[in-house]
């Protein structure tokens, strides 16, 4: 066994993974791997005898890079000399490695574990081999030591006993990728963090250092893919010139384990091959496509697959020639099978012509094709029916297509939720959905069962989210929403972790183990989402923000041909009430669900409240459960919204000896600016439907200060992230 003292790499290596790390004070370019020293000198000691010498087994790129990760960690963690011991007196070893490259003395402790955990899958164990203490990271794979690594390092980051570990963990979905809706001139839409990290001007020759970093924070929580552009998609991408350039940074990515994907317009055979058509079952097209795929995976073996938005939004697809989904993502799934590949066939469609509920397209034109695509393809289903609104009753296709793999879709970037100005903690959006109950089987056909294939016993499976990420220094706009890029991947690895936990663990990987610090921020992060839903659109309300940019509030928006581009269309106010009648009596939407969900959903008495106004047209003196009216109980959601915000404000103004200042003071102006919004929202919104509900706003809520027509008069031309 080939020990390696780590002093030896503690210099010249190690240059080049943190080169750029600390050019900056704290700007948060370290994410969540910041690696602090730890404050507990007798925890520190006690890590410090654990891992005496650092022992890596096997010799390729991945395993290198769980090296330098542990040389990174460890020296930042337990000091930079902390390793300097007589080597004879070495009794406590970290040695890592997979199952392959084990000294027979080491590997009979691990052979039940292997058959617990998948290719991803990482084992850590303490163990003692001939009196000598031993800390053993393994894996079937190096991608699962390099995972296992990094989930040890959390283990240190946030001050857990590491003294007996027996840990047995694998991912619970195959695929866990961010969707970038980034274009190739480098704008991002619905981006609110810079521009677009991939500099396909200087590829494939200049190598950014951010690529890399970008890898090693995806690998650190377990993301194994990434789309590199906008479903919007644009046929250059598919082109020889620009394969050469997604191959240079598939070549960065593959030893952290993360394989690329783009998104394939369906008419390219038509705009870079030259052909007259792009009917799916047309012979030359589908030559056409498998050529392209050959092509692809001869320079990216690989390559992971095509995501696709076909029929949306004015998109290209199938049904242009009079062919349906099956056809189109049957056709590509055929070029991708020969070499692994798969097709992730976006459900988000909604028609040329308004129909009667646009929550009904997806499930409309989907289910009736259910078993029908091949089983390489994917069905990617935002998680409510609508548009990633900041609540929304979880989509009605999850559990009616059992004879399809279905895979989540959730936005980390924040569209309709204050752009990257308002810290909102994500993770909660994301736990309510997955915990969601479809019935389909009966009572615990939760979301999180029918994504991870447990529910319909399914191979192929996955989670999608669309990436907040973008080129300032920070990488999110806002430090605090690094913790939505973090929960997406936790929550891709096991849909079924707590958002309490998470929050726990990025607070103290990415600021402080100070409980005086991790308690309020992490009761902040657990209650800003509510607030959020509170301030924009409590009660079932949605779709209410201006439009085409999404920011701000704009319920009176009614100048758009097309019904369901207007906030009319979804709030339906009037001087009877508001909300949108999905009921029997309405749209039915409430019929794609289960029985059991559609009878709670259909009856006002029954329904959430937290979903009225998205099921039902509620008058305006309807009595809630707290015996408000529904105008009162409205008005007082806005104001506790507001509320919400400001106690976040004061909580963080009395942090400050708890961060560095530049994090802090970054924090701080954000937050005044969401506190200064959420006002905003509740103003205009109540004035707005005051004009229908014709009554006083209650006690306790505070006045506007400004008149509807000026809420009405603003514009924001410039407004990031818009198409």
């Amino acid at each position: 066994m080939k020990k390696l003292d780590f002093r030896k790499y503690c210099v010249v290596s190690l240059f080049l993974l943190v080169s750029g790390l600390n050019t900056y004070a704290n700007d948060g370019y370290k994410l969540w791997l910041q690696y602090r020293l730890i404050g507990d000198e007798a925890l520190r000691q006690s890590y410090q005898s654990n891992i005496q010498e650092v022992v890596p087994l096997g010799d390729s790129k991945t395993i290198e890079i769980a090296l330098h990760e542990l040389q990174v960690g460890l020296k930042g963690m337990l000091g930079p000399g902390y390793l300097s011991v007589d080597r004879e007196s070495i009794k406590n070893s970290l040695v890592f490695g997979r199952k392959e490259n084990l000294p027979q003395t080491i590997i009979g402790f691990f052979d039940k574990g292997y058959h617990q955990i998948n290719e991803e899958g990482f084992i850590i164990r303490s163990i003692t081999v001939k009196g000598k203490k031993q800390l053993v990271i393994t894996g079937k794979t190096d991608v699962g030591v390099l995972y296992g690594v990094h989930h040890f390092l959390r283990l240190l980051q946030t001050n857990q006993a590491i003294g007996e570990l027996n840990i047995v963990e694998s991912p619970k979905l195959k695929v866990r990728v961010l969707n970038h809706w980034d274009n190739l001139d480098r704008t991002v839409e619905r981006g609110y963090s810079g521009g677009s990290i991939w500099d396909w001007h200087r590829l494939p020759d200049y190598i950014d250092q951010r690529y890399i970093d970008y890898a090693r924070a995806n690998a650190s929580i377990g993301i194994n893919g990434t789309v590199l552009t906008n479903v919007n998609a644009n046929a250059l991408i598919l082109t020889p010139q620009y394969i050469e350039k997604v191959k240079a940074l598939a070549d960065v990515f593959r030893p952290y384990g993360i394989r690329v994907y783009l998104t394939a317009r369906f008419s390219a055979p038509m705009e870079i091959g030259g052909l007259k058509t792009a009917d799916p079952l047309d012979a030359g097209v589908i030559s056409w496509w498998k050529g392209k795929a050959a092509r692809i995976y001869a320079e990216i073996p690989d390559f992971g697959g095509f995501l696709v938005k076909a029929n949306s939004e004015g998109q290209p697809g199938p049904q242009n020639y009079g062919r349906n989904h099956v056809d189109g993502a049957n056709m590509l799934a055929d070029a991708v099978a020969p070499f692994g590949g798969i097709i992730m066939w976006r459900a988000f469609v909604y028609a040329e012509n308004s129909s009667d509920d646009r929550a009904k397209e997806a499930y409309s034109e989907f289910v009736p094709y259910d078993g029908q695509f091949k089983d390489n393809v994917l069905v990617q289903v935002k998680n409510g029916p609508i548009d990633f609104q900041p609540r929304e009753p979880f989509h009605p296709m999850f559990g009616a297509m059992p004879k399809t793999p279905l895979m989540i879709e959730f936005q980390i970037t924040q569209e309709y939720l204050g752009c990257s100005t308002h810290s909102v903690f994500l993770s909660t959006l994301f736990e309510e959905v997955l915990e969601s109950d479809t019935y389909r089987k009966g009572k615990g056909s939760t979301v999180a069962k029918v994504i991870d294939g447990s529910l319909s016993n399914k191979k192929l499976t996955g989670m999608a989210g669309v990436s907040n990420i973008g080129t300032d220094r920070n990488w999110t706009g806002n430090v605090f929403l690094q913790a939505n890029w973090y929960s997406f991947g936790r929550l891709a690895w096991n849909p079924y972790m707590k958002s309490a936990d998470i929050a726990d663990e990025w607070i103290r990987a990415t600021f402080s183990n100070d409980k005086a610090f991790v308690q309020p921020v992490k009761a902040f992060m657990l209650q800003s989402r509510e607030a959020t839903v509170n301030y924009m659109t409590p009660l079932g309300l949605h779709h209410i923000m201006a439009a085409g940019h999404h920011y701000g509030p704009g319920p009176w928006v009614d100048i758009f041909e097309r019904a369901e581009w207007n906030s009319v269309y979804f709030h339906k106010a009037d001087t009877l009430g508001v909300g949108f009648d999905r009921s029997t009596t309405g749209s039915n939407a409430v019929g794609q669900y289960a029985p059991e969900v559609a009878r709670m959903f259909n009856d006002i008495n029954t329904c959430p409240e937290e979903y009225l106004l998205w099921f039902h047209h509620v008058p305006w003196n309807y009595r809630l459960k707290n015996g408000q009216s529904l105008w009162n109980g409205m008005a007082l959601k806005y104001q506790e919204g507001v509320d919400t915000v400001a106690a976040m404000v004061k909580t963080w103004s009395s942090l400050e000896g708890y961060v560095d200042s530049q994090r802090f003071n970054e924090m701080k102006m954000l937050l005044d600016i969401q506190y200064k919004e959420a006002k905003w929202w509740r103003d205009s919104c109540l004035l707005y439907f005051q004009r229908f509900s014709k009554m006083e706003l209650p006690e306790g809520v505070e006045k506007p200060t400004r008149t509807l027509e000026y809420f009405q008069s603003l514009e924001f031309p410039f407004a990031p992230g818009h198409h």
